[in-house]
């Protein structure tokens, strides 16, 4: 049994004390059905019941309208949204924990369905061949609008109005997420950017968009409160095909990021396995533990025994989880005690059941106590 662990071992992250090393990830839920995609009392308890891990890390927020491309997910682009975050955020300080915000939009993973008939944007005018999750069901994405100079110019406002937003919300930081296919990661890959102005082409060209976003946001959050996640070995998903530019990109990105004072870069592992390609990595953290100076937090189906051990082999600082904090709203506490873990319902992951799957979950000591 196993009584000292990394995971439970607090952490200083910029000017922030986390209490232990478990993050919960990001987790799309579903549950904003309501005309404003605003969170609700659920997401409050959602929230609150999770608020054991050092840090969480909200669901994909949209900076905008246009950002968005799934249906009920949350905004944070209005009042009505600001309000409902205020309350999640309010709840999980007086539960003692920490809150960031995930800044999300989702490029061409949308439809037009989303946007009065209008086309979603993207880099390029490139189809991912995939499926969008509509009001009316998923349905085949179609060929985004490659974005104009002026629309890029109002997307980087869009993620400052929401970093703003964030803020009156009350949360600790915000994530920028710029991966698993979605819209910043359509710029850095080659099969869904061929632009041939200054953001595309080249590397440093196709990089260019995430970092004019950081520098906007950095003017309302300290940088230190200020997360980026990457996906750098994804490949066949999302219609993100990698090539033998596809590491090199990211390397570029992670080093260049060396020069914020980042609260964290977050990186995944591999979504598929991609051993048998040998121009992608497969072990992301022991990869880009060398390359990046700042604090790494690693994610993607770790349990307690590879959490533990990837602290301690040095190749990452905090662990993200996410579908066990699904089903363990106090998973901290089980790691303490060695616990048991209960299973997920991967029926009830974005379907809008309300508390069900997702409020309804027991904690170790109320199983105990049935």
């Amino acid at each position: 049994m196993k009584t000292e662990q990394p995971l439970l071992e607090s952490y200083v992250m910029g000017d922030l004390t986390l209490k232990n090393r478990v993050v919960m990830a990001p987790m799309t839920r579903s549950r904003a059905s309501n005309e404003a995609h605003k969170p609700t009392e659920l997401h409050t308890e959602y929230y609150t019941q999770r608020a054991g891990a050092g840090l969480i890390i909200s669901e994909g927020s949209q900076v905008s309208k246009r950002a968005v491309g799934y249906i009920n997910t949350p905004g944070i682009y209005s009042k009505a949204q600001v309000a409902g975050w205020k309350n999640v955020t309010d709840a999980v300080h007086k539960a003692e924990g920490k809150i960031f915000i995930q800044l999300w939009h989702v490029g061409r993973m949308s439809h037009p369905d989303f946007h009065n008939g209008e086309l979603p944007l993207s880099s390029s005018a490139v189809n991912p061949n995939s499926k969008s999750y509509t009001p009316e069901g998923f349905k085949e994405t179609v060929t985004p609008k490659a974005m104009s100079l002026e629309e890029i110019k109002e997307t980087i406002q869009d993620f400052k109005n929401a970093a703003i937003n964030a803020k009156e919300a009350g949360f600790d930081g915000v994530e920028i997420h710029s991966s698993n296919g979605y819209l910043f990661h359509q710029f850095f890959n080659n099969s869904s950017n061929n632009r041939t102005d200054d953001y595309g082409g080249s590397i440093e060209n196709k990089a260019r968009l995430l970092f004019e976003v950081l520098d906007e946001v950095k003017e309302v959050f300290p940088e230190n409160r200020i997360g980026v996640r990457l996906n750098p070995s994804l490949n066949g998903v999302f219609g993100m095909e990698a090539d033998e530019e596809t590491i090199p990109t990211f390397d570029y990105i992670v080093q260049k990021l060396n020069n914020y004072d980042l609260a964290y870069l977050h990186l995944s592992e591999p979504f598929t396995d991609v051993s048998e390609i040998d121009y992608l990595v497969s072990n992301i953290a022991e990869h880009y533990r060398p390359l990046y100076n700042g604090t790494l937090i690693i994610n993607s189906n770790f349990d307690q025994e590879k959490g533990n051990k990837v602290l301690e082999d040095g190749n990452a600082d905090l662990v993200a989880y996410g579908k066990l904090f699904i089903s363990n709203p106090d998973l901290p506490k089980r790691f303490a005690l060695n616990a048991p873990l209960a299973a997920w319902d991967e029926d009830t992951f974005y379907s809008d059941t309300g508390s069900k799957g997702y409020t309804d979950y027991p904690t170790y000591a109320e199983t105990m106590e049935a």
